[in-house]
């Protein structure tokens, strides 16, 4: 559980990143926060393992302030994956940085080997398990980063634009994992621009614009609307600008799931044939 209460927090260049935050995400929601450059997503969530402490307001995650314990002790729970993997990659091989952490929570050799071939394979990096990862694409990169944390299998996982430099496979190989999460009760959250990716998956939105919480709801609820929207300078999803235009012949203007729309879709032709 991460509860946020009442949190602002300040750089030391007295830049007001947050004011007055509050919201709560249970265990096993997959949460996509959402708004324009500088709305104050990244220093949000770099909260939710204590890379940042509030400068006013609590954060407690599973019951434990934040300001009260080490990142070190939070982060085996709450893994966290950078926007930028050039500030999370540093081991000489793919392989080593996927080991590095296994080794440092105490995991026993053998496991270390297990883990470091499931996320290998799950996010289709074997190939390059010897091969150091500055060699590597922007987006293979990306995925390197993404393994070392998942390797060690932790409760909240959070990433910071994830789809960045991820080809369409990828991005569906990314939505059909955090559904797994979900079905093994745990928490995903994503900073995310790619609202045809946030469409495609339909999580909880929370749209934020400097640094306040806008609007927090059902994605279906909030993509769909063109004023909420507009307030944190995102555009309506391909889907449901189609569903608008077409309302008018009977479609739901909040439909945004875009498998739920394809049969929509499909049914409607059928009954004007």
């Amino acid at each position: 559980m991460i509860e946020v209460e009442n949190v602002s927090f300040s750089y030391p260049n007295n830049i007001e990143a947050l004011k007055d935050a509050s919201l709560l995400i249970n265990d096993g929601e997959f949460v996509a926060i959402m708004g324009q450059n500088g709305a104050g997503k990244t220093t949000l969530v770099k909260h939710f393992n204590g890379l940042l402490k509030p400068s006013k307001g609590i954060v407690r995650i599973d019951h434990v302030e934040t300001t009260k314990t080490s990142v070190a002790a939070l982060a085996k729970d709450s893994g966290f994956v950078f926007q930028n993997p050039d500030h999370q990659l540093f081991s000489e091989t793919v392989e080593e940085e996927i080991a590095f952490a296994l080794k440092n929570f105490g995991f026993e050799k053998d496991i270390i080997e297990k883990r470091i071939t499931w996320s290998l394979n799950l996010l289709g990096l074997s190939q390059y398990r010897k091969t150091s990862p500055f060699l590597l694409s922007g987006g293979e990169r990306k995925r390197v980063a993404l393994a070392s944390v998942l390797a060690w299998n932790p409760k909240t996982l959070i990433l910071d634009e994830p789809t960045i430099g991820q080809d369409h496979r990828q991005k569906e190989n990314l939505r059909q994992f955090i559904i797994q999460m979900q079905t093994q009760k745990k928490t995903v959250v994503i900073v995310t621009h790619d609202v045809e990716f946030v469409a495609e998956c339909n999580p909880r939105v929370l749209l934020m614009k400097d640094g306040t919480i806008v609007a927090d709801g059902e994605g279906k609820e909030i993509l769909t609307n063109p004023e909420l929207l507009n307030q944190s300078s995102i555009v309506l999803p391909q889907i449901a600008k189609i569903f608008h235009s077409l309302s008018s012949y009977g479609l739901p203007k909040n439909v945004i799931d875009l498998y739920e729309a394809k049969n929509i879709l499909l049914k409607v032709l059928e009954e004007r044939k």
